[in-house]
Parts: structure tokens; C-alpha cells; sequence
């Protein structure tokens, strides 16, 4: 047998990744778990908080929700100027696929930012290289006849491109987009997204775009069950485009979310998917999927549409292309739509190279470690967690997701109508004790987690445990009727029960008043 020797280069690759993923456990290990010591905001938060609302955009929203000044941030974990340390399970709203300050895309950036950072749409070797790797990760059958054209880096900006790529390249004007999406806040993606009370104060939005029910088999958008629809929705939209006399032109595109994320994490069933897909094709529409936070291994898979077995012709991407925060946006479009004029859609800091040096970092990350692996692991186990809230109260309604793309939704189980006071108030009771989470969903009424994809089985575990605490401290702060509120509560420590005393402030106040998609093989 012949002995393999490695190069000096190959070992010096190999001890540089060991010695980074020493750093990443390290990382990892800096912050044990939650700790908050005090009511929020803390002293040192409120000063910088006060500044900020004295001087920057009334159109602010986080912070208003989540009252901290962030100093540091490290693995899963956030630490605020006054020390409170937080579970991220926003994750930057799904940008930090391997939580803040992971040390192999941070390196990979800060060796890019001495050599060359603003590129334009030059070729470079950082850019070709997360070009090959970008376009890997498609199916196989999608990689021969794709193209990739970099946006402005936004995922609005992705959105815009795909609708102008798809308007050049079949000539026509109209789009249909699905009920409950959200696909940005410039114009155009405004103006394809549901949410009403974003849109009704901007005058002058694209017009042509035409919103069709999404597959929501929990709170269906035609009144019907999910053994009786015969996926009606999908019906609805083969009907509407081919009924010569339904007033709908051949639009230029279809786009849509496999797991509407900002709209209540609601994946799509498998079939409806499908059925969209095959009409589409059969009538020579493009079909737009928006990955831009369900892709990325959000889901389990690279893209979610993997998980759908169909191949679009458009796929939107941004979030976390870089793995690490820094901003890049791309469409991965078949190359037969490719007939848009040079300059056609360009941007000025598309060519942002620390991003695609940081985006190949990640991607080698993602593949050496597993990374979708976890993914798929502690989104069972989150999910163990998530469906035990239902024991507690029948303000639980639903809970659902996609990868480590979860929701809780809670309504009034005597009126259905959203509980959106009770989300709010729980996403308090979760920040208070430790935990960042997000609200979307109809009045926000769904309560979202979006980790980072490396996060620890140990911190599922102390995510699904303040979740829980926190559930049971709102439902008693707003004396709503919770089943097992009074055994669990009980058993808490001291300290975890005169949090739940701790109130609202002010700004927030005001404010309250797993796996694979359904059907799938």
C-alpha cells in the first residue's frame, strides 16, 4: 500500500481548519446560556435607545419590540450593553446561518478585505469561486443550464431582478403572486407582497399583479378542510389561467414562497406546489421561487424547492449567502431566459467580494460539518418542544415549519380570530427571560424562530424551556385559560416566577393589547 503524504500547503489548510473549528467551540462556549439580570431595557440599553429614538427613522421596528443596545455577539448568543445575555433565535432575521462572528467566514473576510473589496461585476477569483460552489448547490439537473446574475444585495433587490428578467424575456406584463407572501419593501416587491397594512400608504405600486390562495390547510383561504379541498387552491390558479374567458392575460411570471416565512411560517403543501409547477411549465410561465430566508440549509435541504421535487425557473437568494451578515444577493435563473441587454439590472455594490470570500467559507463549513444534517436533527427535536405548548392551552392552534423554520400559531379557540396581544405578550416573557424570537403571521399572531443552523442540541433545549415558561407567564399576565399554566408555574424557580410579574415597556405596551412540507414522499 502506498502512503498518501500530504503537501505542505494541504497541511497547512488542514491544521488552519482545525485550529478554527477549536475557535468555533470556543465561540461556542463563551456563553454557557441566557442570563438577564435585571427589567429591560437595562441603564446603559435605554440611554442608547433613547438616543436612537431621537434620531433615527419613525420606521425603526425592532428594537421597539426587543429593547437592547447590542454590544457583542457570539455564537447562538447576544450580549447587551448592560449584560444581559440573549439565546439568538432570530438569527438576524435568518442571515446568520452559522450564528454571529463564526471564525472561518470571519477569517475568509478579513483576508478579502486586504486584498480587494469593491469589484463591481468584475470576474475575480473569490467570486468565480463562490460562483462554482453557489451553482453546486443547485440539483444536479438545474447546474448546465443555469445562470447567475448579482443583485443589488438585498432580497428585494433579487425579487426585482427576477420579475425584470422575466417581463424581458416573455414580453408580457402581469403577475400572479399568492396571498400571505412577503417578498420585500422596495416597490415592486411591495407591490407582490400581501401584507395590506405596508402597502395602503404608498400610492402608485406596480400594477398587474394578481394574488391567488396560497395552500394554508390550517386556516384555509376558501373555507375548506384539507380532506375534503381536493387542493382547491391549486385548482383555482390552473382555472383562472386557462379559463379563456376568466380576464387574466398570460402573466409573465408566478411567484411564490415554498414556506411563507413573514407571512406565519406556513409551508406549502406538496401538492399545490407541484400542480403550480406543472401548470406553469405546460403554459410557458416562468416560475419565481423567493428563497431568500428559506434557502441556504434553512429548511434541511440547501433550497426548500428541493424538498418539493421540482425545478423553478428562477430562484431568488440573499439572507445568508455569506453565512455571516455581510450583503449579497443573487438569481439563479435557466439560461433560456436570458436575454435581457448588458445593464439591463445592475447595482452598484453587487460586486461586494468580503461577502463572496465569507459565502465560501460558509459553504465549506456547511459540507465539512454537516451542517444540514443539524439542521434536520434539531429541528425534531425543536418541533418535541414546540407541539408539547399544546398541552398547555388551547390558545395553541398550530405548529408548524420547515427545517429550523418554526411557528406557533395562537388564536382564541373560541373565536379563531388571531391572538396577536398573546404572541406579543410571549415574545416579551421569551426576551425577558433570555430568549430573541420573532413574530409574523396575521396581527403577528404567530411566534417564529429562525436559529442559527450550527446551534447545539443544548440550546434547542433551553430555547423549547423558556418558550414554554414564557407561553404560561403570558397567558397568566393577560388571564387567559391555560390547562397546565398552574403545575408548571409551580415548579419554577423563584426567580422565573417574579419574571413573569416583570411588565411591559412602554413602547411595548402599547404594542400588546418538521421536517418535509405536507404530502411529500
Amino acid at each position: 500500500m502506498t502512503a498518501t503524504i500530504d503537501t505542505p500547503i494541504e497541511q497547512a489548510e488542514q491544521t488552519e481548519q482545525t485550529e478554527q473549528a477549536q475557535q468555533a467551540e470556543q465561540v461556542r462556549q463563551a456563553y454557557g446560556a441566557p442570563v438577564v439580570n435585571g427589567p429591560l431595557p437595562g441603564p446603559r440599553s435605554a440611554e442608547l435607545l433613547d438616543r436612537q429614538a431621537g434620531r433615527e427613522s419613525n420606521s425603526r421596528s425592532y428594537p421597539r419590540k426587543l429593547p437592547m443596545a447590542i454590544r457583542r455577539a457570539k455564537g447562538s448568543y447576544v450580549e447587551d450593553l448592560d449584560g444581559n445575555v440573549f439565546l439568538d433565535f432570530l438569527s438576524g432575521a435568518g442571515v446568520l446561518s452559522l450564528g454571529h462572528n463564526h471564525p472561518e467566514p470571519l477569517a475568509a473576510a478579513h483576508r478579502q478585505l486586504d486584498e480587494f473589496v469593491h469589484g463591481l461585476d468584475f470576474p475575480t477569483p473569490v467570486k468565480d469561486e463562490f460562483t462554482e460552489l453557489t451553482i453546486g448547490m443547485l440539483p444536479e439537473p438545474m447546474r448546465e443550464r443555469t445562470r447567475i446574475h448579482f443583485c443589488g444585495p438585498t432580497g428585494a433587490n433579487a425579487v426585482e431582478a427576477a420579475l425584470k428578467l422575466c417581463k424581458t424575456a416573455t414580453g408580457r406584463e402581469e403577475v400572479v403572486t399568492f396571498q400571505g407572501g412577503f417578498h420585500g419593501a422596495t416597490l415592486a416587491a411591495l407591490s407582490v407582497t400581501g401584507l395590506v397594512e405596508q402597502k395602503e400608504p404608498v400610492r402608485g405600486r406596480m400594477p398587474g399583479v394578481h394574488f391567488f390562495p396560497y395552500s394554508n390547510c390550517h386556516n384555509c383561504p376558501l373555507g375548506l378542510t384539507r380532506d375534503s379541498c381536493q387542493v382547491n387552491c391549486a385548482a383555482f390558479l390552473e382555472k383562472a389561467l386557462t379559463d379563456v374567458n376568466g380576464g387574466l392575460t398570460l402573466p409573465a411570471a408566478v411567484l411564490m414562497e415554498l414556506v411563507q416565512g413573514e407571512g406565519g411560517v406556513i409551508p406549502a403543501e406538496a401538492e399545490f406546489v407541484r400542480r403550480v409547477r406543472e401548470v406553469t411549465r405546460r403554459l410557458g410561465i416562468p416560475l419565481i421561487v423567493d428563497e431568500v430566508q428559506s434557502g441556504c440549509g434553512r429548511t434541511g435541504t440547501w433550497f426548500a424547492f428541493e424538498q418539493y421535487g421540482i425545478e423553478p425557473d428562477v430562484v431568488c437568494a440573499s439572507k445568508a449567502l455569506s453565512g455571516m451578515g455581510l450583503p449579497a444577493s443573487v438569481i439563479l435563473y435557466d439560461e433560456k431566459l436570458d436575454v435581457w441587454q448588458p445593464g439591463a439590472h445592475s447595482g452598484t455594490f453587487r460586486g461586494n467580494q468580503p461577502a463572496f470570500a465569507a459565502g465560501v467559507a460558509t459553504l465549506k463549513v456547511v459540507r465539512r460539518e454537516r451542517v444540514l444534517e443539524n439542521v434536520r436533527a434539531r429541528a425534531d427535536q425543536l418541533m418535541v418542544h414546540l407541539q408539547d405548548l399544546r398541552t398547555i392551552s388551547p390558545y395553541v392552534a398550530d405548529v408548524r415549519g420547515l427545517g429550523l423554520m418554526t411557528g406557533v400559531e395562537l388564536t382564541d379557540p373560541e373565536t379563531g380570530l388571531p391572538a396577536g396581544a398573546l404572541a406579543r405578550r410571549v415574545q416579551w416573557e421569551a426576551v425577558s427571560r433570555g430568549l430573541i424570537i420573532e413574530l409574523g403571521g396575521r396581527d403577528d399572531c404567530v411566534v417564529r424562530m429562525l436559529p442559527p443552523l450550527n446551534c447545539s442540541a443544548r440550546e434547542i433545549d433551553q430555547a423549547g424551556r423558556i418558550i414554554r415558561e414564557s407561553l404560561i407567564a403570558a397567558l397568566a399576565a393577560l388571564a387567559l385559560p391555560a390547562e397546565a399554566a398552574l403545575a408548571v408555574e409551580a415548579a419554577l424557580p423563584a426567580e422565573a416566577a417574579l419574571a413573569v410579574e416583570a411588565a411591559l415597556p412602554a413602547e411595548a405596551a402599547l404594542a400588546a393589547g418538521t421536517a418535509r412540507p405536507a404530502g411529500a414522499a
